[in-house]
């Protein structure tokens, strides 16, 4: 953030606001960890905070504090709106796009307060008057702090911020394992466990509490389900939404799915595709210099990270599956590059 946008910013927030935070549809750990870590911090600064999330989360993110508080759009249109209406500063979390937030993002527009926007996605549009946006950034928590700490407010972290900040970070990178784990990744981290953040219970909550059905799913989904795909050096899985059903699919019972195909020994590009309320929920992965993002947005209405991007399709199960190995000989080429 420019010095000039911080002086402005924090002249605002040295007087109590009406703030609204929001975040992306569907939200993961470091949408939720960034808008929870975010919205305890401003408490802390005597602002009245909302949080309005798109729709909901998995009840693995339910323990951060705050969970209880958050409004979610889809379910309660008429609340979300109101707050939104009300609110003299909103903050847009882990997204780059209004459009991303569906009719969220139009009621966002449409109120012409000012709006600050903390993201790690590329390509960002200009409806932000206040932007604290890097693509090297391991994760939008790992802005969050960025920003605390550039408001002059590192001391106000306390266990509750310091747990949401690292759950972010910590899925953000795959624990840590991602590219964009940096140097300056592991010294936040450091703050964060200094500030008491206690990652091995953080750890559990997201990843060592699974359901019955979900570690079920898992291994029907990879028993069943996963294609591989040697000469494109690509694996992918496909679930119906009778075949999450037999399982008792909840909200997060297929995520980090995705990344079990890319963990097969020679492929470096993986995607899921799962049958969702009518149209196709699409994740892609890539190791190395194919770029997922550069895919999702040409072929499924989507976008993201060089190598992490999601997307969707109207078609079928069966003709998006088909759509997505059609197009594979096209990138045959990029495939191969290290």
């Amino acid at each position: 953030m420019h010095s000039s946008q911080k002086l402005k910013l924090r002249k605002l927030l040295a007087k109590p606001q009406q703030i609204v935070i929001v975040t992306h549809w569907s939200p993961d750990g470091d949408a939720m960890g960034s808008s929870l870590g975010l919205y305890n911090y401003l408490l802390k600064k005597k602002h009245s905070v909302n949080v309005i999330t798109p729709n909901d989360y998995p009840d693995f993110l339910h323990w951060m504090k705050g969970h209880k508080q958050v409004t979610d759009h889809l379910r309660k249109p008429a609340k979300a709106a109101a707050l939104v209406r009300k609110a003299t500063l909103i903050f847009c979390l882990d997204f780059n796009n209004l459009e991303r937030i569906a009719e969220l993002g139009m009621l966002v527009s449409a109120n012409a307060a000012p709006k600050v926007l903390i993201d790690h996605h590329p390509q960002p549009s200009d409806f932000a008057q206040f932007s604290l946006h890097k693509t090297t950034a391991s994760s939008t928590c790992e802005l969050i702090f960025d920003f605390i700490e550039q408001m002059g407010d590192k001391k106000h972290i306390d266990k509750d911020i310091a747990n949401c900040l690292y759950a972010g970070i910590m899925t953000d990178t795959g624990s840590f394992r991602f590219p964009s784990t940096s140097a300056k990744t592991h010294r936040i981290v450091a703050s964060l466990i200094e500030a008491g953040a206690t990652n091995a219970f953080v750890h559990q909550a997201i990843y060592d509490d699974s359901t019955e059905d979900r570690l079920r799913l898992l291994g029907f989904s990879l028993s069943e389900k996963l294609r591989v795909l040697p000469e494109f050096q690509t694996a992918y899985i496909t679930l119906s939404e009778q075949e999450q059903s037999r399982f008792n699919y909840r909200k997060g019972d297929t995520e980090g799915l995705v990344n079990y195909c890319l963990a097969i020994r020679g492929i470096r590009f993986a995607a899921f595709f799962a049958e969702r309320d009518g149209t196709v929920k699409t994740s892609f992965r890539s190791k190395g210099s194919f770029d997922v993002n550069a895919f999702a947005r040409a072929n499924f209405r989507g976008g993201g990270h060089r190598n992490a991007a999601g997307g969707s399709s109207d078609l079928s199960l069966e003709e998006a599956e088909k759509k997505f190995t059609g197009l594979l000989p096209r990138y045959k080429k990029e495939l191969k590059k290290p």
